[in-house]
């Protein structure tokens, strides 16, 4: 099996077991219900998953993994907040549908991380993800080794600055919060990563 199909089958899972653990609770959701919903075998689910709460990682990284990919592509020559208004400008279209749906599964399961502790785990295994990756963008953009203790520490504290900028934003939009009030996240968070880290991440660099 390829990679991208093996990642197109876990996300496919993930996505009806992160419906279900919302809909009925972790608990309540079993290894049969999810293959069901999937179309699966059940051994065909513990393939690809360790447990049936390991089956939300994939929905909880997609998030992630779009942050991680809009920070690789942030120019030196611009600050945070210029970054994502071009990124907006240059991307101005509809978003795709199952991106959407995605999105609001992720936002769902870092809600539910809130009362299950396992799929806190997942969350809290995508924020190490993040950190981890962060090292390298930030070490690179201030021209440090990836080593280098400034590098992991202010990529802890912007990894830091996104966790909880997610928890909040989900939080409230699940509640019933106008999308509307969240047009400024992305500078919410810009704001946030420079002052988690000191000014020292946020602004445009030269060489």
């Amino acid at each position: 099996m390829s990679e991208r199909r093996r990642y197109r089958i876990r996300l496919e899972i993930s996505r009806e077991a992160s419906r279900l653990f919302w809909e009925q609770g972790v608990e309540a959701t079993s290894g049969d219900q999810i293959a069901e919903a999937v179309g699966l075998s059940t051994r065909t689910i513990w393939r690809h998953f360790r447990s049936k709460e390991s089956c939300a990682e994939p929905i909880v990284m997609t998030g992630a993994e779009r942050e991680l990919a809009l920070l690789r592509s942030w120019p030196p020559e611009l600050s945070l907040e210029d970054h994502f208004a071009a990124e907006a400008l240059s991307n101005g279209r509809e978003i795709d549908p199952a991106e959407a749906a995605d999105t609001i599964l992720a936002m769902k399961m870092i809600r539910l991380a809130d009362s299950e502790p396992a799929i806190r785990t997942a969350w809290l295994m995508a924020c190490d993800q993040v950190e981890k990756q962060m090292v390298e963008i930030i070490a690179q953009r201030l021209q440090l080794p990836a080593h280098h203790i400034d590098a992991r520490l202010h990529a802890a504290a912007a990894a830091a600055a996104l966790r909880v900028i997610s928890e909040d934003v989900g939080a409230s939009l699940l509640e019933g919060a106008d999308p509307r009030q969240f047009a400024g996240t992305s500078t919410r968070i810009a704001q946030a990563v420079r002052r988690a880290t000191g000014g020292a991440v946020g602004d445009a660099v030269t060489a």
